[in-house]
């Protein structure tokens, strides 16, 4: 099969509607519009949202919450996905991101949760730690450094 022999499914493409050629094909004079009003017009219509001078839906309903300019957004990770590193490994949000631990670096940093238990001594970078997470990495026996 090359490019030029493709074609689409059989009954995949229907034919358009060729309006306004005559009474025979049932679309002829007015073309499916209808006798007079401003749907019959060239250009005729309302806009999206236009309920015919109702106060629309959109502008009904009350606003609700606020998008918080200061909000810090890290990328989390737990103390217990930690252990698939090797012993003495330094880590960071760059590793985790190669590793696939993580999917991206939020702009706020990383951020060490303390859900789990550690078995390694591990070096960790992280812009922020919880205070059980920073108990459970020195108590391993490795070291926390804030970025």
């Amino acid at each position: 099969m090359k490019l030029h022999e493709l074609k689409p499914a059989k009954g995949a493409v229907k034919a358009k509607r060729r309006l306004g050629r005559g009474t025979a094909t049932g679309q002829g004079k007015t073309s499916g519009r209808g006798q007079k009003g401003q749907w019959s017009r060239s250009g005729g219509g309302v806009r999206i949202g236009f309920e015919g001078g109702q106060m629309p839906l959109a502008r009904r309903l009350p606003k609700r919450g606020f998008t918080n300019i200061f909000k810090k957004e890290y990328s989390t990770v737990n103390v217990e996905t930690l252990n698939k590193f090797e012993a003495g490994t330094v880590i960071d949000a760059e590793l985790l991101k190669n590793t696939k631990v993580i999917s991206k670096i939020e702009k706020d940093g990383l951020k060490i949760l303390g859900n789990g238990n550690l078995d390694k001594a591990l070096t960790v970078k992280a812009a922020k730690f919880t205070g059980s997470a920073k108990d459970k990495i020195v108590n391993a026996g490795g070291q926390v450094e804030e970025i």
